[in-house]
């Protein structure tokens, strides 16, 4: 095999033909680590590789042709693939074990089995499906709690309400977008997803953070309804309710933004890369640590100064630290100031009704 055929790829619907998978038996073999597909290489092909800011999601991306061939080379292909992400709903799922379907209910309640997706019927009843592979190897794992009367402790956490499988599905979910990206912004977009907006709010005081996140947000999962009374159902299994989880999940997204914010910091509106400096003789940027509120750094040149929460230019910049203010306008010992030239503001001011020619705001005009 040569070099070219080993780096070709195909488009995700020709490589689901050729595996021979249904669309969401293909996403699903992606989100679970079985099929690899093509990742960008360095981060010019990640930005080529997102559309409006949002990375493509792993199901969306090429596969290698290798990687198709490593997959069909199996001796039990294409069988063996397809039963591996073949999600079966509970009634089917208690065939397999061999027990009744209330039997079932009461095991996966409880946490002994975690859905991998769900959907909502006509009557807006939630259909949870799971893993055929996972289901049977339970059964060999505990045949204690298929047969005779179940544990105290399963019957006490059944008989206090306890209903563990939307908090096992979004753990699972959660896992499953987490594999799928390497990009620390997506990464922590993934752990706001399942989070109220209020919630994110709190821990991301930043309003522009808060936008980034918002337009990096994964897409909805398989089967979710987009609009009506069943998108309201659907909502609340995707977001946190528990008091644990929540302050899980919480505490998950600070760290996330930690690493995304050492990457790099998030997009402001507007910003544009500043040209290089003229010379060699203007002040390199200075960062020092007051303490402030909003910390700000000097940037190329005096006089000019960026909030540091501003999107770094040319790569990640290093958290702003202080006294930039008292470098604002430094120039070289005996230097005279320069004459500044009125600029658009002042024009403003001068217009306004009410002002001096001069443009001075504390001397009004007599209007009596």
């Amino acid at each position: 095999m040569t070099v070219d055929e080993t780096t070709r790829t195909v488009t995700p619907a020709r490589a689901a033909e050729e595996l021979e998978l249904r669309r969401e038996e293909y996403r699903l073999a992606v989100r679970m680590g079985l099929i690899r597909t093509a990742s960008p290489a360095d981060r010019d092909e990640a930005v080529r590789d997102r559309g409006g800011g949002r990375e493509r999601a792993p199901e969306r991306r090429p596969v290698e042709r290798a990687e198709l061939d490593r997959l069909k080379a199996a001796p039990d292909f294409p069988g063996g693939l397809r039963e591996r992400v073949r999600a079966v709903g509970a009634g089917e799922a208690a065939g397999l074990l061999s027990i009744t379907p209330d039997r079932f209910a009461r095991l996966a309640r409880t946490g002994h089995l975690s859905p991998v997706r769900f959907y909502l019927n006509r009557y807006r009843s939630v259909i949870w499906l799971y893993v055929a592979a996972e289901v049977t190897a339970f059964g060999e794992e505990h045949p204690a709690l298929l047969v005779g009367r179940l544990p105290a402790e399963v019957r006490e956490r059944e008989a206090d309400g306890e209903d563990l499988r939307a908090r096992n599905w979004r753990s699972r979910h959660l896992a499953l977008l987490l594999r799928g990206t390497d990009d620390p912004w997506a990464r922590a977009a993934a752990v706001a997803s399942l989070l109220d907006p209020v919630q994110v709010a709190e821990v991301v005081d930043d309003p522009y953070e808060r936008g980034h996140l918002d337009r990096l947000r994964p897409a909805p999962p398989p089967g979710f309804p987009v609009s009506g009374a069943a998108h309201e159902v659907a909502a609340r299994l995707v977001r946190a309710d528990d008091p644990d989880e929540i302050l899980w999940h919480r505490v998950s997204l600070a760290l996330a933004l930690d690493e995304a914010r050492d990457a790099r910091q998030a997009p402001r509106p507007g910003e544009r890369p500043r040209p290089a400096a003229a010379t060699t003789t203007e002040p390199e940027p200075v960062a020092v640590a007051v303490s402030v509120s909003k910390p700000v750094e000097v940037v190329a040149g005096p006089g000019v100064v960026r909030p540091s929460g501003a999107a770094p230019v040319g790569g990640p910049v290093e958290r702003p630290s202080v006294r930039a203010r008292a470098v604002r306008g430094a120039r070289p010992p005996g230097q005279p100031p320069r004459a500044r030239r009125p600029g658009l503001l002042d024009r403003l001011r001068r217009s306004l009704p009410g002002r001096t020619g001069g443009g001075g705001w504390g001397e009004r005009r007599d209007w009596g």
